[in-house]
């Protein structure tokens, strides 16, 4: 994790952003820091906020108040956090002044104050999730799964017209060929809902996109009247500064003179719409604006969070399309076929987060390796052997209290006649 530095900037009055020569984030150095702070604090000039703010390099606590040799670092107070971008491993920065100093304070610390930076979706259609794996475990055999294994998957029949059993592979057969080895039970519906989700968000992007953008862009869909929306002045100013990195996410904000608090959203990514027609026609309350509100939270609170808009899914816009594809999916009690079912795990064998449905929920089970059930073949318990043996102590228990008594009995002395 390394320091986003953020570039200040205005607006001149046609709602275009500039950035300001003298607004250039600025750390203090080694011997910077000597002279104008105590060496167990790190200087850093944030423009997003436009103030100093004082980082102790121990304890990672902020202030706005230049410490003294002497001050200890408060929990309870004047605390603040930095604006941090988390970069993938093959992205690059433009601005690498005070990069090093502030890196290596934030990299490898695991901050026991501050909130971690908000959620954000994995976007399947973006390869992120190439390198996942999960980790399956029960109590004896732990289970490593990679999305590979899903195509070994043979499927067997279906379940309660509830699940699929299939038999998968954890490991690859000398010859070359997969041999299935583990009893898996997919919950049909779970896959199904993984499969639609994927293929929403697939459709939800516009297929050609602008030439040497390298950008992705979510579909949109125009709000006639536009959407009235109350903001603070401080995420009117950051949707006005990034109102064109927003314009890729589906979300159009026209910023009126007329109030410092209000935003017209003429555009909303078209799952939104879609999302209210299926809410009209279930008899229910529009839900648009509401999901809108949600929607800028989530983008401002990025925005003060990390400084940039992140290239990946919006949380909010995933929520919609696993609303939609939850909806559609395969339910418990439908039978299927065994043809369909393979259609199923074949389609789910694709998908870029196989094991999981839209929600987060596990899709499958392990039951059993049948290596291990070949390998712990127990002999059957000998019952009539173990009743003579239960009996046998029984009257052992039996007689060593009756021995016990004896003894005690011969121990005392006789009882003389007064």
């Amino acid at each position: 994790m390394s320091v986003s530095h953020v570039e200040d900037s205005t607006s001149d009055q046609n709602g275009t952003c500039f950035q300001s020569e003298e607004s250039t984030a600025r750390t203090c150095s080694v011997d910077e820091a000597s002279s104008t702070c105590p060496s167990d604090w790190q200087q850093h000039f944030d423009v997003a906020l436009g103030r100093m703010v004082y980082i102790n390099k121990i304890t990672g606590l902020s202030t706005f108040t230049a410490p003294t040799e002497d001050v200890q670092a408060a929990c309870t107070k004047d605390l603040t956090t930095i604006a941090v971008d988390v970069m993938h491993e093959n992205d690059t920065m433009d601005d690498t002044a005070g990069r090093e100093s502030l890196q290596s304070l934030f990299s490898e610390w695991e901050n026991p104050v501050f909130a971690r930076y908000p959620e954000v979706a994995v976007d399947v259609s973006s390869g992120q999730a190439k390198s996942l794996v999960v980790k399956i475990h029960n109590v004896l055999y732990p289970y490593r799964f990679t999305k590979e294994m899903i195509h070994s998957m043979q499927v067997l029949q279906q379940v309660d017209n509830k699940f699929i059993a299939c038999l998968m592979s954890t490991k690859t057969e000398e010859n070359g060929e997969a041999g299935g080895n583990l009893l898996v039970l997919v919950d049909q519906h779970a896959a199904h809902e993984r499969v639609r989700l994927e293929q929403l968000i697939t459709d939800s992007y516009e297929k050609q996109q602008p030439q040497g953008s390298g950008r992705k862009k979510l579909q949109s869909s125009i709000v006639s009247p536009p959407l009235e929306i109350r903001v603070t002045e401080e995420q009117r100013r950051l949707l006005r500064c990034y109102h064109k990195n927003l314009e890729d996410l589906g979300l159009e904000i026209i910023f009126p003179d007329t109030s410092d608090s209000l935003v017209l959203v003429g555009k909303v990514p078209l799952c939104f719409v879609e999302r209210e027609a299926n809410e009209l026609r279930r008899g229910r309350s529009p839900v648009t604006k509401s999901i809108v509100e949600e929607f800028i939270r989530e983008q401002v609170e990025l925005l003060q969070t990390t400084g940039a808009i992140q290239g990946t899914l919006p949380l909010t816009v995933q929520k919609v399309l696993a609303s939609q594809a939850c909806h559609g999916a395969i339910k418990f009690n439908d039978g299927l076929s065994p043809e369909e079912s393979c259609r199923l795990i074949e389609a789910l064998s694709w998908c870029q987060l196989p094991f999981q449905c839209a929600h987060g929920r596990p899709s499958m089970l392990p039951l059993a390796d049948i290596d291990h059930l070949e390998q712990e073949k127990q002999i059957k318990p000998n019952l009539a052997k173990l009743r003579k043996m239960a009996q046998a102590w029984h009257l052992f228990g039996k007689a060593e209290r009756c021995g016990t008594r004896q003894s005690l009995e011969a121990s005392m002395p006789p009882c003389e006649p007064p």
